[in-house]
């Protein structure tokens, strides 16, 4: 099977690397349970992991480790029950490859896998290194070893690992010349990276747009583009590249974006959805993606994206303006924030920077106005929707775009001079002069539990996603 790869998160990463690579220098083991995204990559994701005590190997050594299969029983059991995909993980000091001895052992315990799971699903084994980076293989039914194509782990940083850093596959070729700047500044490396994204924009307008022009100059290999509108004359104050005459033909946002982006040619590629996110086309659109960007207003829209994040095991980035204006032709408050969400932490429920009872008084506006409109009018719903005709103006939606996309850059590349975890939450305040940053917080009591869910039927465990369902 080609286009396999891994995903977990980093508190995942974070128990792995205390387990596999421990003080006495000798190899542990353990084993990953791990859902899937099925498509055109198919994304392994960590669901559950199991540590192999050490007492419970029969031999460990410091290039070796024996560990008795039966304690696999009860994993694989649950493994076929839910279909789920079995990695195996052990550690190396220093070896970038696997070794004859892992090649036996592998060629030895996955056929029994391979039995146990009915479900025709791919197996791993991966080594994880002391500095920390992972490298991995597809053991398939006949004992062939296929390199993983990509190991992520979404954590305070984000880090991708890729089979050539480890002279698993030839090097990609030099980065061509539009980006040596970049490279400059950020390191070759975390270019060559971006190089290799697929990143999903949701939202492609005031903050959107320019969210977007900012990835593509910067080398992005692949772009989701997600928005269901059509640009409007009230758009081309900020919507980058829209002009007087696609608001006069009604052409779709996405349409206006993709085609500049082709204009550019830099070689990004675009998917382009001109539908509302909360359909299953583009729930897996986005589902296939490394990196998530949320440019909406909506409270439903934003719920349905920190959901897939988590599911999925992505990293996401949620971009909000807010302006508020007085009645005398003036502002009272020009703000906007950048939220990083991780899979199993704080998510934008548990931030308070929405509710649940706001996100299901926005579904029922969307789905039933008349619905939603009787139950205010009754009180079974408390508040009213989304302010209608905020002010909306580009430099300060460019401001929070950078700052959306300069995350991005610390999280892979890692510039600040303090910890990433002190900057989950940035919230700037150009009617005070003042950026405010604050740590990330505890785990999501209602979301991160799903960390690695992947794919269900229905998608996200919405009735609303069913296939076949009306978007």
């Amino acid at each position: 099977m080609q286009n396999v790869s891994l995903s977990l998160t980093g508190r995942q990463h974070s128990t792995l690397k205390s387990h596999l690579l421990p003080a006495d220098g000798k190899e542990a083991v353990a084993i990953a349970l791990c859902s899937r995204r099925s498509g055109a990559r198919h994304r392994l994701l960590v669901r559950k992991i199991h540590l192999i005590p050490y007492d419970a190997c029969t031999e460990r050594a410091a290039d070796h480790v024996s560990w008795p299969t039966d304690v696999l029983v009860p994993l694989l059991e649950e493994a076929n029950r839910l279909s789920y995909s079995v990695v195996k993980l052990h550690g190396h000091w220093g070896y970038t490859r696997f070794s004859e001895t892992d090649d036996f052992a592998d060629r030895t315990l996955f056929p029994s896998v391979d039995g146990w799971i009915d479900a025709d699903v791919p197996h791993a084994s991966v080594v994880m290194l002391d500095d920390g980076r992972m490298f991995g293989r597809v053991v398939t039914p006949k004992g062939d070893f296929v390199p993983l194509e990509r190991i992520t782990v979404v954590g305070d940083e984000i880090k991708v690992h890729f089979p050539e850093d480890f002279g698993g596959a030839a090097k990609s070729s030099s980065l061509p010349e539009f980006v040596l700047r970049h490279a400059q500044a950020f390191g070759e490396g975390t270019i060559s990276m971006m190089r290799r994204l697929s990143v999903a924009v949701i939202g492609c307008s005031g903050t959107g747009s320019p969210v977007i022009e900012q990835l593509a100059r910067l080398g992005v290999g692949r772009l989701v583009l997600v928005d269901p509108d059509v640009v409007e004359a009230k758009n081309l104050n900020r919507i980058l590249h829209s002009t007087a005459k696609d608001a006069a033909s009604a052409r779709p946002k996405v349409e206006v974006l993709a085609h500049a982006i082709a204009e550019m040619g830099l070689g990004t590629q675009v998917e382009a959805l001109s539908q509302n996110l909360i359909s299953p086309a583009c729930v897996r659109a986005v589902a296939d993606c490394d990196i998530v960007f949320g440019c909406v207003d909506s409270v439903e829209g934003r719920y349905v994206l920190n959901k897939l994040a988590v599911y999925y095991l992505l990293p996401y980035f949620d971009l909000g303006v807010r302006i508020e204006a007085d009645s005398r032709g003036g502002v009272d408050q020009i703000c906007g924030s950048v939220h990083y969400v991780q899979p199993d932490g704080a998510s934008l429920l548990s931030r308070h920077l929405l509710t649940m009872e706001g996100v299901r008084a926005e579904g029922t506006r969307r789905r039933n106005p008349d619905a939603y409109k009787k139950l205010v009018e009754e009180k079974y719903i408390s508040g009213a929707a989304m302010p209608v005709g905020r002010p909306a103006v580009i430099s300060v939606n460019m401001l929070l775009a950078s700052l959306g996309v300069n995350e991005l850059l610390a999280r892979i590349h890692g510039y600040r001079d303090e910890p990433n975890n002190e900057y989950a939450v940035q919230t700037v305040s150009l009617t005070q002069g003042a950026l405010y940053a604050e740590p990330e917080g505890q785990a999501c009591r209602i979301l991160s539990k799903f960390a690695g869910r992947g794919d269900v039927v229905p998608l996200l465990d919405e009735v609303e996603l069913s296939e076949g369902r009306a978007s």
